[in-house]
């Protein structure tokens, strides 16, 4: 599952401003606004995450489970260049 923090944690790696990422997904503004802060991405539409889900892996963002565990979280990295 997506996380506020993997969004915003995704646009810093990649010098992206919340207007970049919502023109790469075609998602509102205000939407990615709401998906970066507290309420999170749990209460937008699946198709409004998986859009910015697919926008930001097609600019090079891979997306990290956390473990089994808990000690270690969700997070990000880019895609090594090839």
């Amino acid at each position: 599952m997506l996380t506020a923090a993997q969004i915003r944690a995704a646009r810093a790696l990649l010098g992206w401003s919340q207007p970049v990422l919502a023109k790469a997904s075609g998602v509102s503004l205000p939407t990615i606004v709401r998906m970066e802060g507290a309420v999170g991405p749990g209460r937008s539409s699946a198709a409004n995450v998986d859009a910015v889900w697919r926008a930001l892996e097609n600019a090079g963002v891979m997306f990290l489970e956390g473990d089994d565990a808990g000690a270690l979280g969700p997070g990000v990295r880019l895609r090594p260049k090839s």
